[in-house]
């Protein structure tokens, strides 16, 4: 059963790819936890239920009707807690939404860029609203229309410019101390090391001094405002980041083991198999047995 539904998700992957987009409606499926470990499009999520939302390094416990803007670049899990749950999700990727060259990019965004507002709360009348702009685009994804692309990223425009007339959500805590901006700036910086393309590009920043010296500050004064702000240590999201790369790596790619190691800034492969089994508690040849 596991096998087919890696190989359902994958299709439908694939698929996405192939249009830049993908518009559906959410089914109830309460207590659900999803976890997105690598997320290749931007993500905007209209529902209407109760769930808790962990984002980077925050979380948000929502109950009613919520926008939720996902950034691919940002980390985030999805905790499904009521047993009914509806709504509809749009997925696309930036070079669809950018094919006319007339968008600024959506990392400059202040709804999916980092320290951004991804959870804004809605009444009725906005849901309601919403909810006809995505059966919209349900329909137009069906359709023949030679020009359904661009009437699609219209909507997909028309919600952004909704969403950001919208006050931000109460529990999204703006932190505006310097600890925090340091902090915010080096979240972004280690994601923009992420997805690793190809194995003749390895990370260039591996640990806490690289991106201290990156940033043009003392590494002890990152490791304390990073713990202050996250709870982790720097070297903590350093690992956990590039231990969540490798299992996509794995998972989604058919490099070898080598290149996967050497990719991610191991200089031997022994080396990167003692770090993921010690991080993991598997090593990556039975990870990758397992998703085949």
């Amino acid at each position: 059963m596991q096998n087919k539904n890696v190989r359902s998700l994958s299709t439908f992957n694939n698929e996405l790819k192939l249009k830049g987009f993908n518009v559906f409606q959410i089914e109830s499926d309460g207590g659900a936890i999803r976890l997105y470990s690598r997320k290749d499009f931007y993500k905007i999520c209209l529902t209407t239920g109760k769930s808790k939302i962990h984002y980077s390094d925050k979380s948000f416990e929502q109950e009613g009707s919520i926008l939720f803007f996902g950034n691919p670049n940002i980390p985030y899990s999805w905790e499904t807690i009521s047993t009914t749950y509806v709504g509809y999700t749009v997925l696309f990727s930036e070079d669809f939404f950018k094919a006319s060259d007339r968008s600024e990019s959506l990392q400059n965004s202040p709804l999916f860029k980092i320290g951004g507002t991804p959870v804004l709360k809605i009444d009725e009348q906005q849901r309601e609203f919403l909810n006809t702009i995505f059966r919209k685009m349900i329909e137009e994804q069906k359709s023949d229309y030679t020009y359904k692309d661009d009437l699609i990223r219209n909507y997909i425009n028309l919600i952004i410019h909704e969403a950001l007339k919208l006050q931000p959500s109460e529990h999204y805590d703006q932190h505006k101390n310097a600890a925090t901006r340091l902090t915010s700036v080096f979240l972004e910086l280690l994601e923009r090391q992420f997805p690793v393309e190809s194995a003749d590009h390895p990370l260039r920043l591996k640990t806490a001094q690289d991106y201290a010296k990156h940033l043009n500050v003392h590494v002890n004064y990152l490791n304390r405002a990073v713990k202050e702000v996250t709870g982790k240590s720097t070297t903590t999201h350093i690992t956990e980041r590039i231990v969540s790369e490798a299992k996509a790596l794995l998972q989604h790619t058919a490099w070898n083991i080598a290149d996967i190691a050497y990719a991610l800034g191991f200089e031997y492969t022994t080396y990167f198999n003692n770090f993921f089994k010690r991080l993991t508690g598997t090593n990556p040849k039975t990870l990758r047995l397992q998703e085949v």
